[in-house]
């Protein structure tokens, strides 16, 4: 299983970057010796650890669409779709039907296929674009700095605590566990604890009157506005997930979060929410503080 594994890894380290709706792109995209190796010995993998490697790289090649993209989002269905696509891809170098050079071309043709239907934005985006393109990818930020963003009272927190979109590493969940804090943490990568879960945020089941505090910086809200300013974006999606987490709220709880959303938080009700902003240094966004009333 290990050089099976490794030749993934390495094969998709050799396709970091590259743009699967660049012209030439049947061109850029091939198999690596590494890869190569691993399909003259296919036949030593039986059906219980194929599953294993097309789950394996299914995950892998959804944490790399995203480093290149933080907007792009992918549901339970497109996750299917895309471990079809890798069940198709060991299908075709196990049956020997056709040279390995047309099993890869017919491969990456699937996943720009996909790509293309799973986020329509990204061929606009990348079609005129170089064979390399740059990512619009999001930082993971220390605890400190992101509790100073998101207007966070240690002294004053109310538990349960859910950060969402909590990075790889889960930083804040952690802080706040050290700290005696119970707290959780979702995102889109695969974890090896209780409290850290992989998970859609357009996906999660939030509860009803569960959570004392939600953060989120430079995630929830940062995707919403823009799919808000997005010709083709899902802001009607945002908005009822939006609501769907304030109403998971506790009464006396808050939902922190960044960048601020102005033309939805004018619309909430005053009486049942008390919105509290603040300057985020020299940036020309806000940090919202949402505490639910009632």
């Amino acid at each position: 299983m290990k050089i099976f594994k490794q030749s993934i890894d390495k094969q998709l380290e050799s396709n970091q970057g590259k743009n699967l709706f660049f012209d030439g792109v049947n061109n850029s995209f091939s198999f690596i010796p590494e890869t190569l190796k691993a399909i003259e010995r296919i036949g030593e993998v039986d059906k219980d650890s194929e599953n294993i490697l097309i789950d394996y790289v299914t995950n892998k090649a959804l944490q790399e669409f995203c480093k290149i993209n933080q907007f792009y989002s992918f549901d339970t269905l497109a996750q299917k779709e895309l471990r079809e696509i890798y069940v198709e891809l060991f299908a075709n170098i196990k049956t020997h039907k056709n040279t390995n050079d047309s099993i890869s071309k017919k491969h990456f043709k699937n996943l720009t296929n996909w790509l293309k239907k799973t986020n329509p934005f990204a061929e606009k985006m990348y079609s005129f674009k170089d064979d390399i393109v740059d990512s619009v990818a999001c930082s993971e930020y220390s605890p400190d700095l992101q509790i100073k963003i998101l207007q966070i009272n240690l002294k004053q927190i109310v538990e349960p605590v859910l950060d969402i979109g909590c990075g790889k590493d889960g930083n804040l969940v952690m802080y706040f566990r050290k700290k005696g804090i119970e707290a959780n943490g979702f995102d889109r990568f695969m974890y090896e604890n209780s409290f850290l879960s992989n998970s859609d945020w357009l996906e999660y089941n939030y509860g009803i009157d569960k959570w004392g505090t939600i953060t989120s910086n430079l995630g929830f809200s940062n995707h919403f506005k823009h799919h808000h300013f997005r010709d083709n974006g899902n802001f009607v999606i945002y908005a009822k997930k939006y609501m769907d987490i304030l109403n998971s709220l506790k009464i006396g709880g808050s939902f922190h979060y960044a960048p601020d959303l102005p033309f939805i938080e004018k619309y909430l009700d005053k009486t049942k929410f008390k919105i509290t902003a603040q300057d985020v240094g020299v940036f020309d966004y806000k940090s919202i503080k949402i505490k639910r009333l009632k």
